[in-house]
């Protein structure tokens, strides 16, 4: 699959884990575990025994699963929690080995609470656990996009005509922008990032007092971006670079300097208006900080 094809395959799985409440993940779930773990074998309920805690297993890594697709995760929070640790125990109550244990929860792309980390933590240390951890859906579309193109079609349905997609890339950018856009300023929110020192590579790379303070100051928000992107498959945050670090690539070829860093604002931004201009400098931050776009100044030694 090509970059246009692989967006549309990721936003129909998107639609069908929004959908998929109950026996429809664990359905979504269980093929992509035959398909990517040889070895997978799923557990059924079975007339009054049920599956004995246990969803799917590799028996010969003593690795178990649990699978859980609340509707709404975020009013079913206290329930989660207690499932976690009484699933467990019944668990290994009832299978041994048990080295690895992993609960995947459809949490819809909203990520799980410091509760459910901190719970599955205390599990593996207590039972002495080679792994555990919760798994959500950015983890199960990591596994499907790792696995062969007519296995995602078997997964995802079919794809529309390629022919007519153009500019899909562009499209995971402007999801991007319209979710930071969307999000309200957290004043209670603690900073959790260290603004870098960008002095030196503006110097490098020629830019003005006024285009360093934008950068700055959108740095600040590189957070909530961070957050989007933990919550979201590899691909997405792999694409968002790939495309910034493109269209850097093309207009060094006619603009430097702030000419260079404007002209990338603009040809980033779905409308050139001062709210989507500031947002796409927000994305920008994160990617000079990273080096993804502009140049890295030269260190002693180095030509």
């Amino acid at each position: 699959m090509n970059v246009q094809e692989r967006s549309v395959a990721r936003i129909l799985f998107k639609n069908k884990i929004h959908e998929a409440n109950g026996q429809a993940f664990e359905d979504i779930f269980t093929q992509t575990m035959y398909y990517a773990h040889e070895g997978f074998q799923s557990i059924k309920p079975w007339g009054n025994i049920g599956d004995r805690k246990n969803d799917g297993y590799i028996k010969s890594e003593g690795t178990y699963y649990q699978v859980y697709a609340p509707e709404d995760i975020t009013k079913s929070y206290v329930d989660f929690v207690k499932k976690i640790e009484t699933d467990f125990i019944g668990l290994v109550e009832q299978w041994s080995p048990v080295n690895n244990f992993y609960f995947v929860v459809n949490d819809k792309y909203r990520g799980v609470n410091a509760d459910c980390e901190q719970l599955i933590q205390g599990l593996k240390d207590t039972y002495k656990l080679k792994d555990a951890k919760i798994l959500t859906a950015k983890d199960l579309e990591n596994e499907v996009f790792s696995l062969e193109d007519d296995q995602i079609f078997r997964i995802v349905g079919f794809l529309p005509d390629p022919s007519n997609l153009k500019n899909m890339d562009f499209s995971i950018l402007n999801e991007v922008i319209s979710h930071i856009m969307g999000l309200p300023i957290d004043l209670k929110k603690e900073p959790s990032l260290v603004v870098p020192d960008f002095n030196e590579k503006i110097k490098f790379n020629d830019l003005s007092e006024v285009t360093a303070e934008y950068l700055n100051s959108a740095f600040v928000r590189v957070v909530y971006l961070n957050d989007y992107l933990s919550n979201n498959s590899d691909f997405i945050a792999d694409l968002l670079r790939d495309k910034l670090n493109e269209v850097y690539l093309q207009e060094k070829e006619k603009y430097s300097g702030d000419e260079l860093f404007w002209n990338i604002v603009n040809q980033l931004s779905p409308k050139k208006q001062q709210v989507y201009q500031v947002t796409v400098i927000v994305i920008m931050s994160k990617y000079f900080e990273t080096c993804d776009i502009f140049e890295e100044p030269f260190k002693e030694g180095e030509e």
